[in-house]
């Protein structure tokens, strides 16, 4: 993108949709900070599963340099992590991370003690309006969250069944908003100008060093069935409807929780950069011809 396109795109609004992708959604980091380079902020933002938990740093404020650090201090810190878990009674990492442990986890105590300050309480407390997707358990369909508590409402647009327990939000039952939409830049049609959409469900990854005849355990059957849903969602959706600029991080080699690999998983989804750039050059020039 040359900088005499800086001024251009800045003229028009930016809608971001990040979408669900356990671990790998680190990589949405990346698309912020390429946005912050270019002196973009977006005008509206909508998230899946760690998409919303990301898009509500986002829409906080936070730029992406901070979640960067932020990312690096906690999971780089065995000390830091063990100390945040402690204040909720959570004193162990195997209590949260180990996918060996089959006991349903309080994702909401979990996001209280770990998400940066910067995140408030409230929908109506961010800089930037925020819509959060989850499934209704009992209603089978979408539920789209942009008011109220915000912390319960990332916890049950991450949900994700046999790992962390369904949240009750509003008399709603709630799970992982990846079953409904993994990537919902359809909910800002009409919102913003140009729409950006981050997937980062990949491929259902094999065991270091094992063939494809591994035999999953109970855990990595329901991650591997999780991703092969968001991957497919995502396809059939595509053939309906696409935002104007679809970023595809190369993060499918990672596993669900992987989180304390994150200086690879950012490493790996690095070329967002470039593709983020070069989307908003082209989307720029479809503009300028119409």
């Amino acid at each position: 993108m040359t900088a005499d396109i800086v001024p251009a795109i800045s003229r028009f609004s930016i809608g971001l949709a990040l979408g669900g992708g356990t671990s790998r959604g680190l990589a949405h980091i990346i698309a912020v900070e390429t946005l912050d380079e270019l002196g973009l902020r977006p005008a509206v933002v909508a998230g899946t599963s760690i998409g919303s938990i990301m898009g509500a740093a986002c829409a906080s404020g936070m730029p992406g340099s901070d979640m960067r650090q932020f990312i690096e201090e906690l999971f780089g810190s065995r000390r830091e992590l063990l100390r945040r878990l402690s204040q909720r009674g959570l004193s162990t990492i195997a209590e949260i991370w180990n996918p060996r442990t089959p006991a349903l986890i309080n994702l909401e105590g979990v996001l209280s003690a770990l998400l940066p300050r910067d995140i408030p309480g409230t929908f109506e407390a961010l800089k930037i309006p925020l819509a959060v997707v989850a499934t209704d358990f009992y209603g089978q369909g979408e539920t789209v969250m942009t008011d109220g508590p915000l912390i319960p409402a990332l916890a049950a647009s991450a949900a994700i069944p046999a790992v962390f327990k369904p949240v009750r939000y509003k008399g709603r039952v709630l799970i992982d908003g990846g079953f409904v939409n993994p990537v919902p830049f359809d909910l800002l049609r009409g919102r913003a100008d140009i729409i950006v959409g981050v997937d980062v469900s990949g491929e259902v990854m094999l065991p270091d060093g094992a063939a494809d005849t591994h035999m999953p355990s109970s855990l990595e059957a329901s991650i591997g069935a999780f991703h092969i849903t968001l991957r497919s969602i995502v396809r059939e959706k595509l053939k309906r409807e696409a935002p104007d600029i679809l970023i595809r991080a190369r993060v499918g080699s990672f596993a669900a929780f992987d989180f304390y690999r994150f200086k690879e998983i950012l490493a790996a989804s690095e070329p967002v950069k470039d593709e983020l750039k070069r989307g908003l050059d082209r989307r720029l020039n479809e503009i300028a011809k119409a």
